[in-house]
């Protein structure tokens, strides 16, 4: 182990050593964030429309809905450079969907702030709704949609995903796994109905055969996305794993979240993820010392009641992920007396949605969590679920360093 630990101080050094020497130069600097914003059609019953993705599009198109507005003013505020959206309905025509959202909200100042513009997006389907011909939820019946969806949801591409851009998006580089199979993971957390007993050893399969089979793992979907910044490469790495409840003893939805998270920290993994194939049926992985910043709504707690052990740590004690600064915020500390709810990113108490950065690449500046205090003017953007969302925006300030290889793997 001694050995072990000064080869790794010695292969530090010039790494090191390239970083003081950077410092003194001018750094290209980046901010990334993440914001689960409940814009999907269930979040709008007041307009009294039947649940799909016209509704979102209504919303948008008239730029005056005033929850939209406190989340355009919230990302307003935070001006990040790259912003990953979760629960943003699916709408293929962009023009109707994230470029609206851009235009009659984003490019219009809210709250006397300066606008802000996106010319670069990215959105694709999801699993969400996505209809199959099974029972997968056991209740008797085959009805295509919310639990029998491959992903829980009334109607396809609920609960989706997009990309915010000031870079360039590299299009032909993007890489999507919405069709991977989850038995085609080696060693799946197979949800398994307990006997009588409590026991798993004899239980019966939650899905049959013809299911399992065919089932998906991705709950939306898993993105690799690179972005062009100063001539380098960032892959923003999205997904949105389904949360761990709203299941039985078989924890079905609590297995799936493990290994949607594994997905992704296997992609990162040279050793661990020959198996991944993407959605145009390609083996791949991410290459070694690439930049990459994790980003969304990952439904796994840290710390507290909610934490489930050895999911989340899949990737915030990765050898390459770097999560040494926790995003904190001031409203989150007094929300729980808890004394760790500064981190706190849902306020229904969790860390819940992450940015975290590659250690290769990056160093990091700052982090926080948008979640102003009660006694804050800014409350009122936050103050109860009507507002903007039941989620905050994550925020993460990066300063790109310079390219050298090296190995985390100590």
């Amino acid at each position: 182990m001694k050995n072990r630990a000064l080869f790794c101080a010695i292969a530090l050094l010039p790494a090191l050593f390239v970083s003081t020497l950077a410092s003194s130069q001018e750094e290209q600097m980046l901010k990334v964030a993440t914001f689960n914003v409940s814009m999907e059609a269930t979040n709008y019953k007041a307009l009294g429309m039947k649940p799909s993705d016209q509704v979102l599009q209504h919303v948008l198109s008239t730029g005056e809905h005033s929850q939209v507005k406190n989340i355009a003013e919230i990302i307003q505020r935070v001006n990040p450079d790259i912003l990953m959206l979760n629960e943003f309905d699916y709408i293929a025509d962009k023009r109707k969907g994230v470029e609206a959202f851009v235009k009659n909200y984003l490019n219009v100042s809210q709250g006397g702030l300066d606008p802000v513009d996106y010319p670069y997006t990215y959105v694709a389907t999801v699993n969400t709704g996505e209809p199959t011909k099974f029972d997968l939820d056991n209740n008797g019946k085959a009805e295509g949609f919310g639990g029998d969806a491959y992903g829980f949801g009334l109607y396809p591409g609920q609960y989706g995903m997009a990309l915010l851009s000031k870079y360039p998006i590299d299009v032909d580089g993007i890489r999507t796994f919405q069709t991977f199979k989850w038995h085609h993971m080696p060693h799946p957390q197979v949800p398994i109905i307990p006997d009588e007993s409590g026991s798993t050893d004899k239980g019966k399969p939650w899905y049959d055969v013809e299911e399992w089979a065919a089932l998906r793992l991705s709950s939306k979907s898993h993105w690799d996305v690179p972005v062009k910044v100063a001539g380098k490469t960032v892959h923003i790495l999205a997904m949105h794993p389904t949360p761990p409840n709203f299941d039985g003893s078989e924890d079905r939805n609590g297995k799936r979240n493990f290994d949607e998270i594994r997905l992704m920290a296997d992609y990162l993994s040279p050793d661990k993820g020959d198996y991944i194939y993407d959605d145009n049926g390609e083996k791949v992985s991410l290459s070694e010392n690439a930049r990459f910043v994790l980003v969304g709504d990952f439904n796994a707690a840290d710390i507290g009641d909610k934490h489930r052990e050895g999911v989340i740590e899949q990737l915030t004690e990765h050898p390459l992920v770097n999560n040494d600064i926790i995003p904190t915020s001031a409203g989150g500390a007094g929300a729980s007396g808890a004394e760790f709810s500064n981190r706190f990113t849902a306020y229904w108490g969790a860390r819940a949605d992450y940015v975290l950065p590659s250690r290769f690449g990056f160093d990091v500046n700052d982090a926080g969590v948008f979640w102003p205090a009660k006694t804050s003017d800014l409350y009122r953007l936050v103050k109860d679920r009507e507002a903007s969302s039941d989620h905050r925006l994550v925020w993460i300030s990066l300063s790109l360093t310079e390219d050298r290889a090296r190995s985390y793997f100590c």
